[in-house]
């Protein structure tokens, strides 16, 4: 159906949102919804930063609107749209709006931003006039078609929607240059008639797309528009426009208008009232005398605005009693869902978190490692403070920091052939990214390689909890076919020692307030190491030993709580942590050396 030239949106309209103004598409989506349309107002978006989807609330519900990164594309795949409106700033509006002047299927540009220069305004208009395309703007927030189409932000919330009746058509056609006095016009004409037909802005602007005269005597041309509200302002002529068509008898529906600025009179010469085009200069731009002539020409002038409203009235109610006005059938529109963010910032919801973090926060001017603000943990600590306070929840003691420290420095590297940096060594030579490398490294840790330490403290410390001798201890072990975690070393031994475990032990003695799991476990290795001299105690075995009597010797920790940590896993963590130090050396290192790809040697294979 051929829409007539007189309307410039409707019901079935669709428009191409220029840049990604998120809560202006959910506004437009809302009234949508709130006038029963069957289909969104927004077919899709222009990101030129990102092509996609973007998701968006329609009622209750969700949909997806695609975004594109040209309007060309966008109005490729939607042959349908017929308005665009431009939410790119100052310095791209011309260009962008330039772009769609030649869309065969646009028939409405909304420019919002305002400061375009005059010059480039100026050639919009003359290509605007070529194509057939009606500009709304620049400087604008756009308008409403009521029950039907709204521009962007245009009317505010959902709730002033309602209030001032724009869910469903009045008999009243609105046109404006300012549109923050729009919304309470909608208003004030919603009091005084059935309601908003359609509202306009033209924007402030000194060389607006269209003029007022444009949108009054398409009002002129509707039959569904019963009478006519013209809100100007000081500077320019536009409202001379009116003046004339008056006169000359081209505007017979009742014209209500008024032009705002008459206390510019009392200041000195110059002064501008927000807009552009909103300033003092020749006497026929004053309030006063724009107001003088559409008076003198047949329009309805209050003599303030204090009573516009009044004058709004008045007439309608005179086109009402002379059986102009056919009466509106009220409709219930849907309830519109509260957004959560809203009604949580209201607190009028709850819910459960599906989180729940108890070692740091970063709501606040500066984010806590439980309770204590990283300012602080940077001044007065160190990695090892870091790692009590996110992994323990508590300030350990220096000492005990300092262990945390002297662990992860010792367990940081053992070499090129251990399976982990093997495997991040082999990830790097295929040409992978680092996280890549080291991930693949990190994968191998577990019982048999670095995850050795949670086992130790593990099986030791129920040994020494439960009273058993160091021969009980080994006895049961080897009953249950269970190798004793954290004893034997493939080189080392009793004659060949090995000094990370000495640095750890040493450094335990001189520290710690007690030693007693680390006392029950070298008294294993002197049975153990009878046997063969290489089952001494390792250094997974040490470090996994020495962290239970860490958290013995703090005071800080109960015995259950000790144990829970042991079967979280929190010491292989540490290995972890330390391990990928190394990793990420090898990985770098491979990369200096430029490496090529790795295949294993086929002479180091058995194939059989």
């Amino acid at each position: 159906m051929t829409r007539p030239d007189y309307i410039l949106f409707d019901e079935d309209s669709e428009s191409i949102i220029y840049n990604y103004q998120q809560n202006a598409i959910q506004r437009m989506l809302d009234f949508d919804f709130t006038v029963k349309r069957k289909k969104p107002s927004v077919s899709a978006i222009v990101n030129p930063n990102r092509k996609g989807l973007h998701k968006a609330f329609w009622g209750e519900k969700e949909i997806l609107i695609p975004m594109y990164t040209t309007s060309a594309e966008a109005l490729k795949k939607h042959p349908k749209i017929d308005v665009f409106i431009n939410f790119a700033s100052f310095r791209s509006a011309f260009q962008s709006t330039k772009e769609i002047m030649e869309s065969k299927s646009i028939r409405t540009i909304v420019i919002i931003a305002e400061g375009i220069p005059e010059r480039q305004t100026r050639e919009l208009n003359e290509l605007a006039a070529k194509h057939k395309k009606v500009i709304i703007g620049p400087a604008t927030v756009g308008g409403i078609s009521a029950g039907a189409f709204k521009i962007g932000n245009t009317a505010g919330t959902i709730d002033n929607i309602v209030a001032s009746k724009l869910y469903r058509k009045g008999s009243v056609g609105f046109v404006s240059k300012s549109g923050g006095l729009s919304n309470e016009m909608y208003n004030m004409i919603s009091l005084n008639s059935d309601g908003v037909y359609e509202g306009l802005a033209i924007g402030g602007d000194k060389f607006p797309g269209s003029r007022l005269i444009d949108h009054v005597m398409r009002y002129e041309k509707n039959p569904d528009i019963k009478m006519v509200v013209v809100l100007g302002e000081i500077g320019g002529d536009d409202e001379y426009g009116i003046v004339e068509a008056l006169k000359e008898k081209k505007i017979t529906k009742p014209l209500v208008a008024w032009v705002t600025g008459t206390c510019a009179k009392i200041f000195s010469a110059g002064i501008q009232f927000g807009h552009a085009g909103a300033a003092t200069g020749k006497q026929e731009e004053s309030a006063d005398a724009k107001n003088k002539a559409l008076k003198e020409a047949g329009a309805i002038v209050p003599n303030s605005y204090d009573d516009f409203d009044a004058k709004i009235k008045k007439t309608f109610e005179k086109l009402k009693s002379a059986g102009k006005i056919k009466a509106v059938e009220e409709t219930e529109p849907p309830k519109m869902p509260m957004d959560y963010a809203f009604a949580a910032k209201a607190g009028l919801v709850r819910k459960p978190a599906n989180f729940i973090c108890t070692i740091s926060d970063d709501r606040g001017e500066e984010a806590t490692y439980h309770g204590t603000p990283i300012s602080e943990v940077i001044k007065d600590g160190s990695i090892g403070k870091v790692i009590s306070l996110l992994w323990f929840k508590k300030d350990l003691p220096l000492y005990a920091q300092k262990f945390i420290e002297l662990v992860i420095m010792t367990v940081a590297d053992h070499g090129p052939c251990v399976s982990g940096a093997h495997n991040a060594i082999v990830t790097a030579r295929a040409g992978k990214d680092l996280m890549s490398a080291v991930a693949s490294g990190i994968l191998t840790i577990g019982p048999r390689f670095g995850g050795a330490i949670d086992g130790a403290a593990k099986f030791f410390k129920e040994a020494y909890d439960r009273k058993l001798t160091p021969q009980e201890f080994i006895d049961e072990m080897k009953a249950k076919g269970i190798l004793i975690q954290g004893i034997g070393h493939k080189i080392k031994s009793i004659t060949n020692p090995d000094k990370r475990v000495d640095g750890l032990k040493d450094f335990a003695k001189k520290n710690f307030k007690t030693t007693e799991l680390l006392d029950f476990a070298l008294k294993v290795e002197q049975l153990t190491t009878r046997k063969k001299n290489n089952l001494i105690l390792n250094v997974d075995g040490c470090i996994g030993i020495l962290m239970v009597d860490m958290m013995k010797s703090t005071g800080e920790f109960t015995e259950d709580e000790i144990t829970e940590f042991i079967n979280l896993g929190i010491f292989n963590a540490f290995f972890i942590l330390g391990r990928s130090i190394g990793m990420i050396g090898h990985a770098l290192d491979q990369y200096r050396l430029q490496q090529g790809l790795y295949r294993h040697p086929q002479d180091d294979v058995c194939y059989m």
